[in-house]
């Protein structure tokens, strides 16, 4: 059987990121910069006042202290809004507003709390120093300056760092739109009532959260039938729309396995066992274009597959340079078997086990590859090596920490499909 590593490495000599395009604030958010981005304009771009006070000559105020205060004219208000001040004389000074900015003339800010608050005549108590309270122009950031460099994420400190630049459409690489179909005749939409020998459809819902926690841009389609006519006209109905398919169920040997008889023959997609447990038999290929995956029908299996193939090329896609999990290594807190040429990895809870020392990792619960409440509570992917040497408790191993990217974006952006249900 083909190892873990070898199929990851096989994707991702495959799947590259997304073309760059030009993207408005919104849409680009939770995307990859595609380039390096230079300021155009400076941050502030002008001098303004960081504090509410005075603006005067620092000659007029040098001397304001304890017993000897300065008294000086107001000779007017400067708001922060659009236009220029007039100039402020020598012995007199202009009453100014945080981000107001900073007049001709007055070289300080005096903050508003070293004086009496007057708007005629202002007494000064304490002296500043020169240019105080004052933030000059380009002192964030310079014309010129690389603010942001290539295959840097857009979240929100980011955004906020564009606007203020002022650009409207960075260049990025979008995210990616992954449509997510299951397969199965026995197969209901959650809410359903449900007759003999019918499940819900629990896949498509959570490989869509998987993908969309990963990034993407969901499209689910509605459980397909065990027709390999069903099955083939919804994935032509899909391949021209996004980026990325993956479906869950229909890649056994089993009579029904609709997935891998459409698809095993067009050449382009390989079905193959890997030598790991929960998610033995897989298959990965393009077609016209676009990478399919088609992940086993059990709840775990298709979780755990997503997280080893699926979620490590959808951030390839969106142009990340690191792809993988987070790991960590953990103690075992029980005796754990390997299975001899089968890599596994088993639902785990981490527990804090003292300064210093790594984590204990307790069986979650049930580790077979339908117990999907294990998976539901499970902190990480325990490791098992598949030389199929036994692992005594307090052995360490090493584990994918699960859980750390649960802030999915959302971009707005919306599909029909007539005749499918689609969901965003």
């Amino acid at each position: 059987m083909k190892s873990v590593d070898a199929h990851v490495a096989d994707i991702l000599d495959v799947v590259v990121p997304l073309p760059s395009r030009s993207l408005s604030l919104r849409s680009a958010h939770g995307c990859v910069l595609a380039a390096d981005l230079r300021a155009g304009s400076a941050l502030p771009g002008f001098d303004n006042s960081a504090m509410d006070g005075y603006a005067v000559h620092i000659a007029d105020v040098a001397d304001a202290g304890p017993g000897r205060p300065v008294i000086l004219p107001v000779t007017g208000d400067i708001p922060a809004q659009a236009g220029t001040p007039s100039p402020v004389r020598r012995g007199s000074a202009a009453r100014i507003m945080t981000g107001a900015p900073l007049p001709p003339g007055a070289d300080t800010v005096v903050q508003l709390e070293w004086t009496d608050g007057r708007m005629d005549r202002v007494t000064v108590t304490r002296a500043p120093g020169l240019g105080q309270n004052i933030r000059r122009a380009g002192e964030d950031v310079a014309v010129g300056d690389l603010v942001l460099p290539a295959g840097r994420l857009l979240g929100a400190a980011q955004i906020g760092l564009l606007a203020a630049l002022n650009v409207a459409t960075p260049v990025v690489h979008p995210r990616p739109r992954a449509a997510v179909l299951s397969t199965g005749s026995e197969l209901v939409e959650v809410g359903e009532t449900l007759g003999p020998g019918q499940i819900v459809d629990s896949n498509s819902h959570a490989v869509a959260a998987a993908a969309r926690e990963a990034g993407a841009q969901i499209r689910r389609l509605g459980g397909v039938p065990d027709s390999p006519d069903a099955f083939a006209a919804v994935l032509a109905g899909v391949l021209a729309d996004v980026d990325v398919v993956i479906t869950t169920g229909g890649v056994s040997v089993g009579a029904f396995d609709v997935v891998k008889q459409v698809l095993a023959g067009s050449g382009k997609v390989r079905f193959e066992p890997l030598a790991m447990r929960p998610g033995m038999p897989q298959g990965f290929g393009v077609i016209d274009g676009v990478p399919i995956f088609t992940l086993p029908g059990n709840p775990v299996s298709a979780l755990v597959s997503f997280e080893l193939f699926v979620r490590p090329a959808l951030l390839r896609m969106r142009g990340l340079a690191s792809v993988h999990r987070p790991t960590l290594v953990a103690t075992t807190a029980q005796e754990l078997r390997s299975s001899r040429g089968r890599r596994s990895y088993l639902r785990v809870r981490l527990a804090a086990a003292g300064a210093g020392r790594p984590p204990v990792a307790h069986l979650a619960g049930g580790q077979g590859s339908h117990q999907l409440s294990a998976l539901a509570v499970a902190d990480a992917l325990l490791i098992v090596p598949e030389d199929g040497a036994d692992r005594p408790a307090g052995t360490e191993l090493t584990a994918l920490r699960l859980g750390d990217d649960m802030a999915p974006f959302d971009s707005g952006v919306s599909w029909s499909d007539a005749g499918m249900a689609a969901d965003t």
